[in-house]
This record gives C-alpha cells, sequence and structure tokens, in this order.
C-alpha cells in the first residue's frame, strides 16, 4: 500500500496486518468500507464485540479525516443492526478510548468499540478473578455475522 501524506505506520500494527490481509475469516474482518473496516475484537468483553477501525493508521479523532469517521460510524450502525437480530442485543456500548490513559490497549490507530448488552451479562468473577466466559469461539462469531453485516 502507498503511504500518501502521511507517515508510514509502525510495524506490528494489529489492526494495519489486518487491513492489508487477504483472508477476512483468519483475521476476523467481517466488512470493509472506502474508508474503514469492521473486525472482532480478539480478546471481547461480550460475544459479538467489534470494533470499526480507520483504514489509515491515525490515531486521534482529531486528525482523522471526516470521510474516514463517517464510514467507521456507518460500520458501527451495521454493526449494532447485525447483532440486534443475530444476537437479540437489549443495548450496546458505542465508544473510543484515545489514548493509554483512557483505556486504549491500542492506542495509535483509531478504532470504535461496539459491545453488546444484556439485562445482567456480565457478574463479579470479572471484577474479583478478572475471569470472562464468553459461550462462542471467534470463528464462529465470524460465521454468525459476516453475512448479517454484508
Amino acid at each position: 500500500m502507498a503511504w500518501i501524506g502521511g507517515a508510514r505506520p509502525a510495524a506490528g500494527c494489529v489492526f494495519c496486518s489486518a487491513r492489508d490481509g487477504s483472508d477476512d475469516r483468519a483475521s476476523f474482518v467481517l466488512l470493509r468500507g472506502a474508508h474503514a473496516f469492521l473486525i472482532l475484537n480478539a480478546y471481547p468483553y461480550a460475544p459479538g464485540h467489534l470494533m470499526a477501525v480507520t483504514n489509515r493508521h491515525v490515531a486521534a479523532v482529531g486528525d482523522a479525516r471526516p470521510e474516514e469517521l463517517t464510514d467507521a460510524m456507518t460500520l458501527v450502525q451495521r454493526a449494532v443492526a447485525a447483532l440486534s437480530v443475530e444476537y437479540r442485543a437489549e443495548g450496546f456500548n458505542v465508544g473510543l478510548n484515545q489514548g493509554r490513559v483512557a483505556g486504549a490497549g491500542i492506542e495509535d490507530h483509531l478504532h470504535l468499540h461496539v459491545v453488546p448488552r444484556w439485562g445482567g451479562d456480565h457478574n463479579f468473577a470479572t471484577v474479583v478473578a478478572n475471569t470472562r466466559v464468553l459461550p462462542e469461539e471467534l470463528a464462529t462469531t465470524w460465521q454468525r455475522l459476516r453475512s448479517r453485516v454484508a
């Protein structure tokens, strides 16, 4: 990929690797837009935890172009629609963490989280034992959602 108008991203960015990869199933990419893509979170807070990621390696909302933000939010809408049907989600947490102190695990590539929620979906084990129990493997989640977001 030609990097026009900006620095080449640091080697090892998982989002850049997914963006540039050719096997969407292996990298858990669900849908590609002109300026962003939709991907499963490899360490989900809940089944169906997705992320809308800008194609361009940019860290901050203020540095993103309007078309990148628009494309990412359009993918968020599609994610919410798909998760509402396939997982019968009762609500959603949608947002981003900009910077390490805000909780960003990958702080240098802008992405928005879409976390489906259900009544009583989290219990004390997450807090006390730092443990999450997920009823489904990522490959199954990818298969269930792939056709719904298309």
